[in-house]
């Protein structure tokens, strides 16, 4: 803390999901970094006062100094900020080695990842917390994939790093170095307000070994005790989007979408059809939800992703005949109504479905806030949700 104020550096930023969640709940990002150029320029427009880092950089090429730099010239110090002063460290490192949508070769081992830059910021600056956020894949995946039709009682047996949970078990072991405590839960946004199912992984770390866990949900699926997860309908409600922006169906998606109604997919196509519509998936495994997916307004969202307009993943509007807008996606994201997005369509919809909702942040943030304010956070009392996953 500088002068009164949290101090927070975000790597990895995006669109600026996670920061703005955590600037809500009283921390300041006093320097970013993103590769990307759209996302450097949302940052930019803003956040203004963010200018000098919001320009895209490759964490790989970024000094710890550089950051304390930038935050001591946003808080106008008249001297660098030193390591051990700055409260908290954010980011979500690139999470497609570890996502069970891409191919399971693709996993490789977190040392030779940009996680290890993430790794090398905090132990540079030496923030009194960090949040790293991952997708949920990273608990079960392998360093290394062995093809199913090279395994059983004809094989070796698996190695280490090929066994499932090796990336986590890295990833831990890495962190552990840092000298900091750590704890980590996969969390679904619907539980904290957010009108979508997105589950993902999140590590909190603590550089002074404070007994830290994560908060309440506020929101759970059967109302028994919270009240019921929000709904697309909530979500979508008091949006004012005159001008939607989206990327159009092309007819021969059309042709099948037409005939479909909310809450809907390609199983209820006429029989004679679905082979048709679905083409070589058609005699695929797995439920295959996402095809030709009309989104139900009674139901959170399901997950907003980079490409709403993707076959397997279709988020066709409950009522109309097109992919959700750009600031519907938005909306179910949390992001605030004047957030701006640069860029194309495409461009914006990559943002909005690789960023951390806010509003899960905030309540992360919250969390943390209270916690170095003294307070006695919300949820500091519930231990038995890290037993899901113990270190």
């Amino acid at each position: 803390m500088i002068d009164g104020k949290t101090i927070s550096i975000s790597l990895f930023s995006g669109a600026g999901g996670l920061d703005i969640g955590m600037e809500q709940a009283g921390f300041h990002t006093v320097s970013v970094v993103e590769k990307d150029r759209d996302a450097t320029k949302t940052l930019a427009l803003n956040r203004p006062h963010l200018n000098k880092s919001a320009v895209p950089r490759e964490i790989e090429k970024v000094s710890s100094q550089d950051l304390l730099l930038e935050g001591s010239e946003v808080l106008g110090l008249g001297r660098i900020i030193h390591p051990g002063e700055v409260d908290l460290v954010t980011g979500g490192p690139p999470c497609q080695p570890f996502s069970t949508a891409g191919k399971r070769g693709s996993v490789v081992d977190p040392r030779g990842s940009l996680f290890m830059d993430f790794i090398r910021v905090v132990r540079e600056v030496q923030p009194r917390f960090f949040v790293m956020e991952n997708v949920r894949g990273l608990l079960s995946a392998a360093i290394r994939h062995r093809p199913i039709n090279q395994r059983g009682e004809n094989f070796l047996p698996l190695e280490a790093d090929e066994m499932q949970g090796a990336a986590l078990k890295v990833v831990l072991a890495e962190m552990n170095e840092l000298g900091y405590k750590v704890v980590y839960n996969l969390l679904d946004a619907a539980d904290y307000g957010v009108p979508q199912n997105r589950e993902r992984i999140i590590f909190l770390g603590s550089r002074d070994g404070e007994s830290i866990t994560f908060p309440f949900a506020t929101h759970s699926k059967d109302a028994k005790i919270l009240p019921q997860w929000l709904t697309l309908r909530d979500a979508l409600k008091d949006l004012v989007d005159l001008k939607p922006e989206f990327t159009p169906y092309s007819e021969n998606r059309l042709k099948y979408l037409r005939l479909l109604k909310e809450g809907q997919n390609w199983k209820y196509l006429p029989e004679d059809l679905k082979k048709e519509a679905m083409g070589g998936a058609y005699m695929s495994g797995g439920g295959k939800v996402g095809f030709y997916r009309r989104l139900s307004w009674s139901k959170p969202s399901p997950t907003i992703t980079t490409c709403p307009h993707q076959k397997a993943t279709d988020m066709c509007h409950p009522e109309e005949l097109r992919p959700l807008s750009v600031r519907e996606c938005a909306k179910i994201q949390t992001f605030p109504d004047d957030w701006i997005f640069c860029g194309s369509v495409t461009s914006k919809y990559k943002q909005i479905g690789n960023a951390v909702p806010v509003l899960l942040a905030n309540q992360i943030g919250n969390y943390l806030y209270d916690v170095i304010q003294g307070n006695k956070p919300k949820g500091k009392e519930i231990v038995e949700q890290l037993s899901l996953f113990p270190l």
